[in-house]
């Protein structure tokens, strides 16, 4: 059945349902339908508002990206140690004019990890609105290992991450000596490490300030050697909690005793050589 015709005789485009989708001129039929029932009034307030929105966009991007009020004067560092300022400014290649926006934050911390392994975080955030902020944490060494002349720091999670040419002041020295057997070795240098890290997280911080040398001969065989050359045997890893509590007992009991024997934290004994 025809739809309702114009005066001229002809359909009326603007009744009767629409035509199925994909049909020329659906979308700007119905627009001007839509726009043709609204006051005069109306649709020109639209057309200002969408203009304005379309300004505001715009002058928005433009702040954001090309604005020179919105881009990169400074870069600030906190948080250093032995690391400089100047340093990790240069390892972050964050250049000065750069729009403050478009500065890959994620992608800077991944360059400060990749060329400073001494930082153990980053956190690189946008200081608006001229600023770009580096904030550092460096790894602490809780041993160091002794090679040709230099010294090896390692942080408490076993890592290797850097070599200085004189020891840090207070961090013991880490020798690592495994025994020899006929079979294959039964930890590597890389466990033995880690093993020695556990133990010193377990040493009273009493004793760790004492601590001069930390032996490893296997996972079983670990040995303190303390300021004026008192020495603990410490045995294995395990139990390292009751040890520290047993160890700490046992030297006030026996304040002048030379040798601490905690292997066996249920049966510890002590000597005067």
């Amino acid at each position: 059945m025809a739809g309702p015709t114009t005066a001229d005789g002809e359909r009326d485009p603007g009744s009767g349902p629409p035509g199925p989708p994909g049909e020329p001129g659906r979308f700007a039929a119905l627009a001007s339908r839509l726009t043709g029932r609204l006051p005069r009034s109306r649709t020109r307030t639209l057309v200002l508002s969408a203009a304005a929105l379309a300004v505001l966009v715009g002058g928005g991007i433009w702040t954001l990206y090309g604005s020179p009020w919105l881009r990169v004067g400074k870069v600030n560092v906190s948080g250093t140690g032995v690391l400089g300022p100047d340093e990790v400014r240069e390892a972050a290649g964050i250049r000065l004019g750069t729009p403050l926006i478009s500065v890959d934050t994620d992608r800077i911390a991944d360059r400060l990890a990749d060329e400073l392994p001494r930082i153990d975080e980053i956190d690189v955030v946008r200081s608006w609105p001229r600023g770009i902020r580096l904030e550092v944490t460096e790894r602490k060494p809780v041993l160091i290992v002794e090679k040709g002349g230099k010294f090896i720091e390692v942080d408490e999670e076993a890592v290797r991450f850097a070599t200085v040419a004189r020891a840090p002041a207070g961090v013991p020295v880490l020798e690592l000596t495994p025994r020899r057997t006929p079979g294959p070795q039964r930890f590597a240098t890389g466990e033995l490490t880690r093993a020695a890290v556990e133990v010193m997280s377990a040493v009273p911080a009493r004793v760790a300030r004492q601590t001069r040398t930390l032996k490893v001969r296997s996972y079983d065989s670990i040995t303190l050697e303390l300021a004026g050359g008192r020495t603990v045997d410490w045995g294995s890893v395990e139990k390292g909690e009751a040890k520290g509590v047993t160890l700490t007992a046992l030297m006030k009991a026996a304040p002048k005793a030379r040798h601490f024997d905690v292997s066996v934290p249920t049966a510890p004994a002590s000597a005067a050589s």
